[in-house]
C-alpha cells in the first residue's frame, strides 16, 4: 500500500510527489499519458521566481524585460523593467525534468494508467483502467478537466475560458519584448499573445467558452497581422477560471488546475500551484503522521491557502469579470486614460505573479480620479 497516490503527472503532481517523498513517504503518481509534459498546453510564459520554485533547470527559449499591450484602436503600451519580466521555457521539457526529479526522490510512476474513480473506506481505492491501487490519501493533481475535483461534490470552476496557440516558423526582429493584444474582434473575453523563442514564434489566444471556435479567430489573427507562416506544432486547450469550491475531502486533496489555481486575469496556473504545493505537503505530512486523514482534518489547506494567496485570486476575479465586459470603445479609453494620466511608470511594476496589484494601483491613482474610468469599472458587475 502507498501512502500517497498522486493522479497526474505534470507539474503540480511532481513537485507534490518529490516533496512528500523526499520526506520518505511513499508515493506513486499515475498519468493518463505515456510521458509527462505531452500534449502541452501551456505558452511557457513564467517568472524567474516560478522557475526557481519549479527546482529544475528546463531549456529556456527567451527571456523578457518588456510586454507590449496592443489595443483595439492599433495603439500600443510598452511596460519595460531592468529586471527580466518573464521567461518562456519549453513545457514539455519542464514537465519532463520535474518527474525526473520526483522519480529521483523516490516516487515511483505508472505511465498510461488512467483513473477511473475511487472509494473511500479505512483506506482509499484507486480505480484505473488496468488495475486497482491502495493508498492512505490521494492527491487529485489531474488538470483543468479533474475526474478527481468532481468527485467532492458539485466542484466545477465559475468559467472555463477555450485556448488555441501555434509555433510559427517566424523569427521576430525585437526578442526582448512580447505581445499581448485586446480587443472584442480578437479574442473576446480574454486576449491574443505573440511570444518571440528565438527562431521560432508562439501566437495564440484565449476566447469565452461561448464565443465560438478559438481557432477561426486565430485564423483570422494571423492573416490580419502578417503573422502566417509554416506551422510547426498546434496545442489546445481550457483554463478553468474562479477557482472550486471544495479543496479536499475525505483521503483527498486538489492540487494545480484540478484545484483551480489558476490566475483569472493572465490564465497562469503554475505560481499559485506552486504556492500551494508548500501548505499541502506541509498539512498532509502531519496528517499522514497522526493518521488524521478526514476532510475536517485536511481542511487546514484551504485556511492557509485562503490566507496566503487565494483571496488575491478572487480579487483577480472580480477584476475578470469586469474585463469580459468591456467593448472594444473601453478598452481604448482605458488607453488613453493610461496616456493622459503618465500611468505607464506604474504598469512597468507589473508583475506577472500579481498582475491584479499594478491594475489595482493605475485605478485608484489620485491624480486619474475623476477621469471616469474607476467610476465606471466599479460599475461593472
Amino acid at each position: 500500500m502507498q501512502d500517497v497516490v498522486v493522479v497526474g503527472a505534470g507539474p503540480a503532481g511532481t513537485l507534490a510527489a518529490r516533496m512528500l517523498a523526499n520526506r520518505n513517504y511513499d508515493v506513486l503518481v499515475m498519468e493518463n499519458h505515456k510521458v509527462p509534459g505531452l500534449p502541452q498546453h501551456c505558452t511557457g510564459l513564467i517568472s524567474e521566481e516560478t522557475l526557481r520554485m519549479s527546482g529544475v533547470k528546463p531549456d529556456i527559449f527567451n527571456t523578457f524585460h518588456a510586454a507590449e499591450f496592443v489595443f483595439p484602436n492599433g495603439k500600443s503600451i510598452v511596460v519595460r523593467s531592468s529586471n527580466t519580466k518573464a521567461v518562456v521555457v519549453d513545457r514539455a521539457d519542464l514537465d519532463m525534468k520535474m518527474a525526473e526529479a520526483a522519480a529521483d526522490a523516490g516516487a515511483r510512476f505508472a505511465y498510461s494508467t488512467k483513473y477511473s474513480s475511487h472509494e473511500v473506506k479505512d483506506s482509499v481505492f484507486v480505480d484505473t483502467d488496468n488495475a486497482t491501487y491502495k493508498a492512505r490519501m490521494l492527491i487529485g493533481a489531474d488538470g483543468a478537466s479533474s475526474s478527481v475535483a468532481l468527485t467532492l461534490g458539485e466542484n466545477r470552476p465559475k468559467e472555463y475560458v477555450r485556448g488555441i496557440q501555434v509555433d510559427v516558423e517566424k523569427e521576430m526582429d525585437d526578442q526582448d519584448t512580447f505581445k499581448v493584444f485586446l480587443g472584442n474582434d480578437i479574442a473576446p473575453g480574454f486576449f491574443a499573445w505573440q511570444i518571440p523563442c528565438g527562431d521560432f514564434t508562439r501566437i495564440g489566444l484565449c476566447t469565452s467558452w461561448d464565443a465560438g471556435l478559438p481557432s477561426e479567430y486565430l485564423s483570422r489573427f494571423l492573416i490580419d497581422r502578417g503573422l502566417q507562416g509554416k506551422v510547426s506544432k498546434v496545442y489546445s486547450g481550457k483554463i478553468p477560471l474562479g477557482g472550486r469550491p471544495f479543496l479536499c475531502g475525505d483521503r483527498c486533496m486538489l492540487a494545480g488546475d484540478a484545484a483551480g489555481f489558476v490566475k483569472p486575469l493572465s490564465g497562469g496556473g503554475l505560481y499559485p500551484a506552486f504556492k500551494a504545493n508548500e501548505h499541502l505537503v506541509r498539512v498532509l505530512s502531519a496528517c499522514l503522521d497522526a493518521n488524521t486523514l478526514t476532510s475536517k482534518d485536511l481542511s487546514e489547506y484551504t485556511r492557509a491557502c485562503n490566507s496566503d494567496f487565494l483571496k488575491e485570486l478572487n480579487h483577480a476575479y472580480g477584476f475578470r469579470r469586469k474585463f469580459k465586459k468591456l467593448s472594444d470603445d473601453n478598452f481604448n479609453r482605458i488607453y488613453d486614460y493610461i496616456m493622459k494620466y503618465n500611468l505607464v511608470p506604474t504598469l512597468n511594476e507589473l508583475d506577472i505573479d500579481h498582475p491584479a496589484n499594478a491594475l489595482r494601483k493605475v485605478l485608484s491613482n489620485p491624480k486619474a480620479i475623476f477621469s471616469g474610468i474607476p467610476l465606471y469599472m466599479r460599475t461593472l458587475r
